[in-house]
């Protein structure tokens, strides 16, 4: 009876190793933002969500990265359970899920978010994106808020390193969304006016001199190289000059 009572013990001590080791990961939240409905409800009368790839755009988020010298730059639309970039440098995936978005965070505010080293932040320091796969480490972004005051998304730039941006770089990155939501306006503007049958044109060479501007701007700067999953990170600078020490 004894030695019965002791295999009952250690079956059951088993038993609790078992479900310890086995366990559901917690599962990561994102704030939601009180005008949900609405937000999501704007973001699709834009009709921009699962389009190729555009110019303009392209050009917004190259620019991006080289003025805030990052590896990695995007122009992402929050949709009700992922984030889908619209414009990327930097990676290769066209969308994530919500739940590990660091932009779910900046459509809850109508100004820039950074965050100069995400592993000790709360938020994020579990983060798939923080604690293993390209294991980020800096994030900055300026929500993309239309005319109402609705949130569609984030242009936003990410690095590997922890750091900051300078006062010049915060300013472009805030003026570079705003040029990407005027971009967004012309575009919807011209598509109603298309479905209403109306003779359309790209009026007063608007959307030509925001391509032509980003071009000749990002002209000036060397190409950055795509990060590749598996991979060294071929952006990463070997000197740690833009670490901030004790950040």
């Amino acid at each position: 009876m004894k030695s019965g009572k002791a295999k009952m013990s250690l079956s059951g001590q088993k038993a609790q190793r078992l479900r310890i080791g086995w366990a559901r990961a917690a599962r990561f939240k994102v704030p939601i933002p009180r005008d949900e409905k609405e937000r999501l409800n704007a973001l699709r009368s834009y009709n921009i969500l699962d389009t190729p790839p555009e110019e303009t755009f392209d050009s917004v988020t190259v620019l991006a990265a080289h003025v805030c010298r990052t590896p990695i730059a995007l122009m992402v639309l929050i949709d009700r359970d992922r984030q889908w970039f619209k414009a990327r440098v930097g990676v290769r995936v066209r969308e994530t899920p919500r739940e590990f978005s660091f932009c779910a965070y900046t459509i809850m505010q109508r100004g820039l978010l950074i965050i100069p080293n995400a592993v000790r932040d709360n938020r994020f320091a579990a983060n798939p994106y923080v604690a293993s796969g390209p294991k980020y480490r800096f994030y900055a972004g300026a929500p993309l808020v239309t005319p109402d005051n609705r949130a569609l998304g984030t242009l936003c730039v990410i690095d590997k390193v922890r750091r900051t941006l300078s006062a010049p770089q915060k300013k472009d990155l805030i003026a570079l969304s705003r040029l990407v939501m005027k971009e967004l306006e012309l575009r919807r503007s011209l598509t109603d006016k298309q479905l209403d049958g109306e003779k359309v044109s790209a009026g007063p060479g608007y959307h030509l001199s925001i391509t032509g501007a980003t071009r000749r701007a990002a002209s000036r700067f060397k190409p950055l190289r795509p990060w590749r999953p598996g991979h060294s990170d071929n952006n990463e600078r070997t000197d740690r000059s833009r670490e901030r020490p004790g950040a």
